[in-house]
């Protein structure tokens, strides 16, 4: 017979409430259309999804974008963002403010149609690009996104360097590095981050000619396809009992989730992405739900007393740590 698997409520693993600092940094997923649908992706973003940002949203977000100097960081996501309504008006409001702006792109929307302009455009206003390059062999990262896609974005990394990216030292260049989805109860955490970038960096200018400035490593978060994937192998439970077993009480001073809101194409209020995915909204010390029309009216981004946790928050905290910048602490 076979011993049922408990997970400790992840709010029990800590010794105090996990606060919310000071907000820096506003994540804004624009929508759910997206010209891959890779087998991971914990948005469950796709060709079919039409779900985006409205015009409405939209000028909410350039109106907090504008009136809060404490936000550093505008960190835009999708779907593939640059597919969803809004997203060049969010950049340039961002860069007029003079805050960093930050894309999260798949690298294969350069060749749709309409989206050849990103990489001049990118280069024009300084965006930081965070892309996502699961692994520097082929077949891994087909198996993930889908066939031809390493290929494509090799091409668009390519395409990044001649512009500047990876070279000059405005245009910052990121690769993100996830595990392949496990499909036994062999489990494993992400390699360690610095020496997995000096595998990449050599193993991409050997092949490839490619520079590109840091790799972030980032573990898949059992949320969405990587969720529903778990518990059609019935590896979810086990899953997340592998990350508990890995909790590492050092990474949560880093924790993402405590100087970020994140915000969905509806203009509702999370503590992270993953949050957002799984409808746990932030929550105000009373006890209250946030939009961003909230925030405005309030005049104060720093309403929320304690974040939201989950199961899932135990891959956030495994090893060295997870999150949209990579490993939180050193090995």
């Amino acid at each position: 017979m076979q011993t049922k698997l408990t997970i400790t409520p992840f709010k029990e693993k800590l010794s105090y409430p996990l606060t919310k600092k000071g907000i820096n940094v506003l994540q804004i997923n624009l929508g759910k259309r997206c010209n891959l649908a890779c087998t991971h992706c914990h948005v469950e973003a796709g060709p079919k999804r039409t779900e985006e940002l409205t015009p409405e949203i939209c000028e909410q977000l350039i109106e907090v974008i504008h009136r809060f100097p404490e936000i550093k960081i505008v960190d835009l996501t999708g779907g593939a963002p640059e597919m969803n309504y809004g997203f060049k008006l969010l950049v340039e409001a961002a860069k007029a403010t003079g805050k960093q702006v930050i894309v999260r792109s798949n690298l294969t929307i350069f060749f749709e149609d309409g989206f050849g302009d990103l990489p001049e455009y990118f280069a024009k206003h300084q965006v930081r690009v965070v892309a996502s390059l699961p692994c520097y062999l082929a077949d891994n990262v087909d198996k993930m996104r889908g066939l031809g896609v390493f290929d494509d974005s090799i091409l668009a990394v390519q395409w990044l360097n001649k512009v500047g990216y990876g070279k000059e030292p405005d245009l910052i260049l990121d690769l993100v590095y996830n595990p392949q989805l496990p499909t036994t109860e062999n489990f494993s955490l992400t390699p360690e981050q610095s020496q997995l970038e000096k595998d990449y960096k050599m193993f991409l200018q050997e092949h490839f000619g490619i520079a590109f400035n840091n790799l972030f490593t980032i573990t898949n978060i059992p949320v969405g396809r990587t969720k529903m994937h778990l518990e059609r192998k019935k590896l979810y439970a086990p899953y997340l009992q592998f990350l508990e077993s890995h909790f590492n009480g050092s990474t949560i001073e880093n924790l993402m989730c405590r100087d970020e809101l994140s915000i969905d194409y509806l203009g509702n209020v999370y503590d992270c992405d993953f949050n957002q995915m799984m409808n746990l909204p932030a929550k105000t010390r009373d006890r209250e739900t946030l939009t961003v029309a909230k925030l405005l009216e309030a005049g104060s981004l720093d309403l929320i007393d304690e974040v939201q946790t989950a199961a899932y928050c135990y891959g956030c905290t495994a090893g060295c740590g997870s999150s949209c910048g990579g490993a939180l602490v050193l090995e």
